[in-house]
């Protein structure tokens, strides 16, 4: 007997609810609008920051109900030593948004090509890699359009590497027919071809992660992609997942699930790659605006992991011209509004 696709991934997710471990809890208000929500069509290529993303975005299920992206930790303990750790990365230092994460939606006969990697090959998923001429990079649009001294800068310019080709400049390629995720560190392009560090591809449909000891195109060895603050979220009014956080000093250490560190200091008072935040259930977001509240109310449902060095307490949001300038409004969060929280007894990681 076969069964059509739609009821097999509604079986599997009924078996799923029945034997949650503890510590997972299954969104069911997001599981139902995923299920009623039927995936638009996608011919060619698609910049995030437009209408047709938004509702392509809306429709896609991004891992499964029980990755660890997408479960509220609102009931997990607080770790024995959350408030050292926040004394050590620092009370006072505010929340920061970093207007970063850029991605693209591509079909699923898009081409795939051939990626020069470097210094990280030896860590990465073999392609080819399904790249489009209009790959996205790092920062683009708003974070350059924003900016005086980059205004002038078109896309071609920013996929060469100006104004540096230090910058980290992640790209992203989503195949949201597929499934799969392309995540890439200094993807720039040259006359020859494009190049990048690193590569990691992920399954969406799939709890698999990196192999033990691996980096990705971040340093814990996660994807950026389901951590990312989206304009069709904030416009939803309801980010349902984990957001992506990066700090100045952290520990030669990793938690699930992260499988990678970098750093060489020891000092158990510094958070490891993947350590969990969430934001204080008696923090009162009532007098922020409704894109800023829709952000600090996932902090206090979902957290965010520790997935990169860089600036404190800083979250990765779109760099979508539609979302508007969060600086000021998130500096009034500061670290010790916040709580280190660790997974409760029994946690299984999912298979």
């Amino acid at each position: 007997m076969r069964f059509s696709a739609p009821l097999v991934l509604a079986l599997a997710h009924a078996a799923l609810l029945a034997a949650t471990p503890p510590g997972v809890t299954i969104n069911q208000e997001r599981l139902a609008r995923l299920k009623a929500a039927k995936l638009p069509p996608i011919s060619q290529p698609v910049p995030f920051n437009t209408p047709e993303a938004d509702a392509i975005l809306s429709a896609l299920e991004v891992f499964p109900p029980d990755n660890p992206w997408n479960i509220p930790v609102d009931a997990w303990p607080v770790a024995p030593n959350s408030k050292q750790m926040i004394a050590a990365i620092g009370e006072a230092k505010p929340l920061r948004y970093n207007p970063d994460m850029a991605f693209v939606l591509v079909p699923p006969n898009q081409k795939k090509i051939n990626v020069q990697l470097k210094a990280y090959a030896g860590e990465s998923d073999k392609g080819p890699y399904p790249v489009p001429d209009n790959a996205l990079i790092e920062g683009w649009p708003a974070a350059f359009k924003r900016d005086p001294a980059t205004r002038s800068l078109t896309l071609n310019d920013v996929q060469r590497g100006k104004p540096t080709l230090d910058a980290d400049r992640h790209g992203i390629v989503v195949d949201p027919v597929n499934r799969m995720l392309y995540e890439f560190y200094r993807l720039t392009k040259t006359d020859q071809g494009w190049t990048a560090e690193q590569a990691s591809i992920f399954n969406l449909a799939s709890n698999q992660q990196r192999p033990d000891g691996w980096t990705s195109s971040d340093a814990a060895g996660l994807p950026i992609f389901p951590s990312i603050v989206r304009y069709d979220e904030l416009k939803r009014g309801k980010i349902e997942h984990a957001l992506r956080a990066t700090f100045k000093n952290t520990r030669r250490a990793y938690v699930y699930p992260a499988t990678h560190y970098a750093s060489r200091k020891t000092d158990p008072n510094l958070p490891r790659m993947g350590e969990r935040f969430r934001l204080r259930k008696d923090f009162d977001t009532s007098k922020f605006s409704p894109e800023v509240r829709t952000i600090l109310e996932a902090l206090k449902r979902y957290g965010m992991m520790n997935a990169d060095n860089g600036i404190d307490w800083a979250v990765s949001v779109a760099p979508d011209e539609r979302i508007p300038v969060l600086h000021e409004e998130l500096r009034r969060v500061k670290g010790s509004d916040f709580e280190v929280v660790i997974a409760p007894p029994g946690y299984a990681p999912p298979k």
